[in-house]
């Protein structure tokens, strides 16, 4: 069960951890998409909300379309109200074009950390792209590497796979293309957020087909702090890796108080303040706003 909210004139098509999504038979070939206040972690929906969580990360998604300068899915919005985007959910919703989604998460790393980190110490490798010895959990890598993971149906955990299992799943044209796009965009978003004092550590991204014209074309969110990994970098100069921009907090309070076994425990006040203030300080930090 989630907490979607029932819109007068949309059709709720879809509800995920964080998002809802809607269809209208007045915006035929586009689909509503509302971010929650919800959080999840471990494949789970926590308790309570992150207050002013969707907002914020609706916010952030179309301030990156507007500097990214590539095809994306955002429709022309219509006018709030009757037949256009309903007030109680427009600061925290995009009306984007329906597009043919393909079922790869299209990762880009720029330092070692996370799931990468953890291979890393199996393998030296990540995704089979091999790496140099010696690195720690945090380091910049010598570049930003494509680490793909195949969207694995609802109810499955995703997969980690390799360049060439991308282009079994899409063809070798477009898993090229995905690969190509994905890196210059992470370098572009690299350099912007680098000039606000903030680093942009790894990324995901999600492309379709254009269903009209084919045209490859940047979906979903985009560089938030749920599909990033941001740190703060003055702290990362004095050794600190773990100040990220992001639910981390949560996380490591469930690590810490949870063994991931039966229903995840309320999520204390303190915490959700905190993570409530991590994602306000990034988009003030990037923005200037």
């Amino acid at each position: 069960m989630t907490d979607a909210t029932a819109l007068p004139g949309w059709t709720l098509l879809y509800s995920g951890k964080v998002r809802d999504l809607y269809t209208s038979p007045e915006h035929d070939g586009q689909v509503l998409m509302v971010a929650s206040d919800r959080v999840s972690a471990f494949d789970h929906v926590l308790e309570p909300g992150i207050p002013g969580k969707g907002e914020l990360l609706t916010t952030l998604s179309g301030w990156w379309f507007d500097r990214l300068e590539v095809a994306n899915h955002l429709a022309p919005t219509p006018v709030i109200g009757l037949a256009g985007i309903p007030a109680e959910v427009a600061a925290r919703s995009m009306l984007v074009t329906t597009l043919e989604m393909y079922p790869v998460e299209c990762v880009v790393r720029g330092y070692l950390s996370g799931s990468g980190w953890l291979e890393y110490q199996q393998t030296q490798s990540v995704c089979g792209i091999p790496l140099p010895a010696g690195l720690s959990d945090g380091d910049r890598l010598p570049e930003p590497i494509y680490t793909p993971a195949w969207k694995a149906p609802m109810g499955e955990h995703d997969e980690n796979i390799t360049f060439e299992r991308t282009v079994q799943l899409v063809g070798a044209e477009v898993a090229t293309s995905l690969r190509d796009l994905s890196l210059e965009i992470f370098t572009r978003a690299s350099d912007i957020a680098e000039k606000r004092g903030v680093i942009l550590a790894d990324t995901k991204f999600e492309f379709g087909a254009d269903p009209v014209t084919g045209e490859l074309t940047l979906g979903d969110e985009v560089l938030t702090s749920d599909s990033s990994r941001y740190w703060d970098a003055d702290l990362y100069a004095t050794g600190n890796r773990t100040a990220s921009f992001d639910k981390q907090i949560v996380r490591n309070w469930l690590t810490a108080h949870w063994d991931q076994t039966g229903t995840p425990p309320e999520l204390p006040q303190e915490i959700v303040e905190q993570t409530a203030a991590r994602y306000r300080e990034l988009i003030e930090r990037l923005t200037g706003e």
